[in-house]
């Protein structure tokens, strides 16, 4: 956690004296009647708002720094309860969809609003944000946080958001999911830089994934360069997962300069000499990497692969080969086609160097799939014959069914658009699926006819009778 640069506290001390100052605040005090507290909210948030988003995209290390001086009583609770639902959704969860390590963000937050002398006027905002902290945390986290709170009435309130079924898993899974997709635009994620071993194996997950969120949504990540630079420089993360991870981090998706490359390139070369298995493992993470959301492209490739001294005999060498052909030439290419073969049938199918290639193929057909329009499902027909030459190379479940997946959304996206069965375009679509489906196995002729069956539309209440004359 970064301290606060001046000019953005300087803001904040702004935002405080205009609260302070503002007329609507002592008439609320006054009378203390709901709407007037909710025409300063509005009068007064939307700076807030706009003030955390730029500490978001220009100095997300300072992000948790400025949300705790919203706790101050000065602002009144103003955008409290956005806050902390950026709390609740920035700490870790492990595959059981509970935290961790315990929220203390969310904790201190949480604890300032139910000390708010506005309490009555934030609870109304925070019930589904608790219930969701809640589940994620342990049941004694819960009980000493309750234990903290004097007031029987808001300890009542808390206890209600604890909602009875958050022991099961596929509730919590729901629950969470939902409430992060209400996020999904948003970019609220921050993190420490570790400058120890035991801090770093601590803490790395959570940077790690505080990076590629950045990365995922395109923001500007110049400031964060001398931190990870500082990272790469630390001895005490050589030769640890970790490090292999910022390495590859770094060099897909930051810019850079001249002056840094060959600190960089001196870094790569001594860990994929000195690593056991670098290759593979490396390959393994940028492998998840293409299976995430971060959108892979030959961007990212093509920047690491300038990087990599491709006279070294290993698997980072052949897959960074066979990738820039890929990228050069392009994937529908004949030459690539063959080459792509000649490199498959070079190594293991299930070979870590296999499966990047296959999603690298993957991605450019989802990519293009996700961006074409309904009138040009022309394009759609003629790619499908470029992946059925890449399924009878690749002859893998998993690519087959991405590729089936994606083509059936975008089949039934067609259908919503092209309503007429007796029009060109729906006769060129239904012959489509009838065959090619088929033949790749996505339907069989049954399930091809119940695709483009007529669906009768219910008939509501009283409907009939109408129809017969009232019979």
């Amino acid at each position: 956690m970064q301290d606060l640069a001046d000019k953005y506290y300087e803001r904040l001390q702004e935002i405080a004296g205009a609260i302070q100052n503002s007329e609507i605040l002592a008439q609320y005090l006054e009378e203390e009647e709901d709407e007037l507290y909710q025409e300063l909210r509005t009068q007064i948030e939307p700076y807030i708002s706009e003030l955390h988003h730029e500490v978001a995209a220009e100095a997300p290390l300072q992000l948790v720094t400025f949300e705790k001086f919203l706790i101050n009583p000065l602002f009144e609770g103003m955008y409290l309860p956005r806050v902390m639902g950026y709390a609740v959704l920035r700490g870790e969860i492990n595959a059981n969809y509970k935290y961790i390590r315990p929220n203390d963000h969310f904790k201190d937050i949480l604890l300032a609003i139910c000390q708010s002398v506005h309490f009555e006027q934030l609870k109304k905002r925070i019930g589904q944000t608790i219930s969701v902290g809640f589940a994620l945390s342990s049941d004694i986290w819960i009980t000493n946080l309750l234990g903290l709170i004097e007031n029987k009435r808001i300890r009542s309130f808390l206890q209600s958001q604890n909602l009875p079924n958050s022991h099961d898993l596929k509730f919590r899974t729901g629950i969470y999911t939902r409430y992060a997709n209400q996020f999904k635009k948003e970019m609220y994620y921050s993190a420490d830089f570790p400058t120890s071993l035991g801090e770093m194996i601590a803490n790395f997950s959570a940077l790690r994934l505080f990076l590629l969120k950045r990365f995922e949504h395109g923001t500007d990540n110049s400031s964060l360069q001398p931190k990870i630079k500082a990272f790469l420089d630390n001895p005490a993360f050589f030769g640890t997962k970790e490090y292999l991870e910022m390495l590859c981090i770094y060099g897909n998706f930051m810019e850079i300069d001249r002056a840094e490359k060959g600190d960089f390139v001196a870094h790569f070369v001594r860990e994929r000499k000195s690593f056991r298995e670098f290759d593979e493992k490396y390959l393994r993470f940028l492998l998840s990497l293409y299976a995430g959301n971060l959108r892979m492209s030959a961007t990212e490739d093509e920047r690491m692969s300038a990087l990599v001294d491709k006279s070294v005999p290993d698997k980072i060498t052949d897959y960074y080969q066979i990738a820039d052909k890929i990228h050069s030439l392009g994937y529908t290419h004949p030459e690539t086609v063959d080459a792509v073969t000649e490199f498959y049938n070079g190594h293991e199918g299930l070979s870590v160097e296999n499966e990047c290639v296959r999603q690298v193929i993957l991605n450019y057909f989802t990519r293009l799939i996700n961006g074409l329009s309904e009138a040009n499902y022309a394009e759609y027909f003629e790619l499908t014959k470029v992946f059925s030459l890449y399924m009878k190379i690749f002859s893998n479940q998993q690519f087959n069914q991405a590729f089936e997946k994606n083509s059936m959304v975008y089949i039934k996206k067609l259908l919503k658009k092209f309503i007429d069965k007796r029009g060109r375009d729906y006769q060129d679509i239904k012959r489509f699926v009838a065959t090619q489906f088929v033949e790749f196995a996505f339907l069989d002729k049954e399930e091809v006819v119940e695709l483009f069956k007529t669906r009768r539309k219910r008939r509501k209440k009283g409907e009939e009778a109408t129809a017969d004359g009232g019979r």
